[in-house]
């Protein structure tokens, strides 16, 4: 056999060992890690932040456009110059967020602890599971709404120039192109 016929012939091995292994690899799931989850559908951060009521962005569309949240408006109670009225406003609200989305993060744990239980026992009955997903929709419902609501309730309580610099201060607002300070100038 020829030296061509060598390297060509050991060419041809490499390229079907390399599909066979790259074709191995494809069947790999992103989620192979996630079998040893208690909860399969939560991680770990994710229990964390619902027994702790925290927002995990539920409240986007509101903070993201000048609907602040009581948390953040608090921790900047200083920059913001809140009255000694706003501070206990603001703390009841927080309060109040964060008692409700406490007992209701308890309840979606609950209930996606039951959805995992039925298909780690292989009881998992269709009319079961979609009661158990609309119990955990509407829940996930509810937790989003009193996050939103807090931000609502919030805004009504701050001024126009505290909500503006609430927004600065959070990087939120967004710098306008340059004019030209004359007309016709060009840069």
């Amino acid at each position: 056999m020829s030296d061509f016929m060598k390297l060509a012939a050991a060419v041809a091995v490499l390229v079907a060992l390399s599909a066979t292994a790259h074709a191995q690899h494809q069947h790999v799931s992103g989620y192979a890690g996630m079998t040893a989850r208690p909860i399969k559908a939560l991680s770990d951060d994710q229990i964390i932040q619902l027994r702790e009521g925290r927002g995990m962005g539920l409240s986007l569309p509101a903070e993201l456009n000048s609907y602040p949240g009581p948390v953040h408006v608090l921790e900047m109670d200083q920059l913001l110059a809140l009255t000694a009225e706003q501070r206990a406003r603001l703390s009841a609200l927080q309060s109040d967020m964060s008692s409700q989305a406490k007992a209701l993060g308890v309840r979606i744990i609950a209930a996606e602890s039951r959805l995992d239980a039925a298909f780690a026992a292989g009881t998992a009955q269709q009319p079961d599971i979609l009661a158990l997903l609309n119990e955990i929709g509407r829940l996930n419902a509810e937790l989003r709404a009193v996050h939103i609501v807090a931000h609502m309730e919030t805004r009504a309580v701050l001024r126009p120039e505290q909500i503006a610099r609430y927004d600065t201060e959070r990087g939120y607002t967004q710098q306008q192109p340059a004019r030209p300070s004359a007309p016709g100038h060009r840069h």
